[in-house]
């Protein structure tokens, strides 16, 4: 009897370590578990904290460019969100309500620049005030601009001053693309102002001077003058005075009969490139841990 009560207590005894072992491993198993999901979501969260961290400084970058540009007004916060961006049409900005941007600094400082609004306005009606018969004035021009009421009357009111103030003269002292056609029209004009009718223009095949900027490109031409020695250093006297750049990279002179002067030089002008903004692309990598 004594010998069946030990068999049974042993059984007892071996069925309980049976389910102590199972725990034990269903609670190695559960632990592993959520240790592995705990550091999976820890390396989610790191993952995701540096997307967003990228993701707000690309908003950051991209709202200092509209600020510093003047195409919104400045905005409530740090950066702009979607309602302002929205409600932001940039010709309804008043320049006062854009202080110290791009914009108001062009439309402002450079439009009344005296330097360059000392260079005749030529051709274009639109520039002249009915009121007084006279082309416009810088100051004329800032009261038309300022006096805008609608969202039409100011785009109208920029355009008449990017047009009539010295804010015309950028594009013909550096134009935006290459166009040889206009810059030979140019020197031609040069040459009838100076009193001679050329005989031969043409454009180069390469530069002759030093290369250009980084972002400013050259445009090579062939002029050959035979005039009197009056006539020719007239022209290269209104050459160098002209809003365009013409440098004259080589050139020979010779003396003809009768005072008459041959010149032949290769000149470079030049023009800018395209304008635009550059977009990076940032790749987001979670640790290789």
């Amino acid at each position: 009897m004594a010998k069946e009560v030990a068999i049974g207590k042993r059984a007892k005894i071996s069925e309980a370590q049976q389910y102590m072992i199972l725990s034990v491993i269903a609670a190695s198993v559960v632990l592993g578990v959520a240790v592995s999901l705990t550091s999976h979501f820890v390396q989610q969260i790191f993952f995701n904290a540096k997307v967003i961290a990228a993701e707000e400084q690309s908003i950051a970058s991209y709202s200092k460019i509209i600020e510093t540009t003047g195409v919104c007004k400045k905005p409530a916060g740090s950066v702009y969100n979607s309602e302002e961006l929205k409600k932001c049409d940039p010709n309804s900005i008043e320049i006062s309500q854009i202080p110290n941007t791009l914009r108001s600094n062009i439309l402002e400082n450079l439009a009344a620049n005296q330097a360059l609004n000392s260079v005749p306005k030529e051709g274009d009606s639109s520039c002249v005030n009915q009121s007084t018969g006279k082309q416009y004035t810088y100051k004329e021009l800032k009261t038309i601009l300022d006096g805008a009421k609608t969202a039409q009357d100011l785009l109208d009111a920029s355009q008449l001053m990017k047009t009539c103030s010295a804010l015309r003269i950028i594009p013909d002292a550096l134009p935006a693309f290459r166009n040889e056609e206009a810059l030979l029209a140019s020197l031609n004009k040069l040459f009838i102002t100076s009193g001679w009718e050329p005989q031969t223009i043409s454009p180069g095949t390469t530069p002759s001077g030093k290369q250009a900027n980084v972002g400013i490109n050259a445009l090579s031409i062939n002029l050959s003058i035979e005039a009197s020695t009056a006539t020719t250093m007239t022209i290269l006297h209104n050459i160098e005075r002209s809003i365009r750049e013409f440098n004259i990279g080589r050139a020979t002179i010779e003396w003809g009969g009768d005072d008459t002067l041959i010149l032949h030089a290769q000149a470079d002008s030049y023009y800018t490139d395209p304008s635009k903004i550059t977009e990076s692309t940032t790749t987001i990598k979670p640790e290789a841990k």
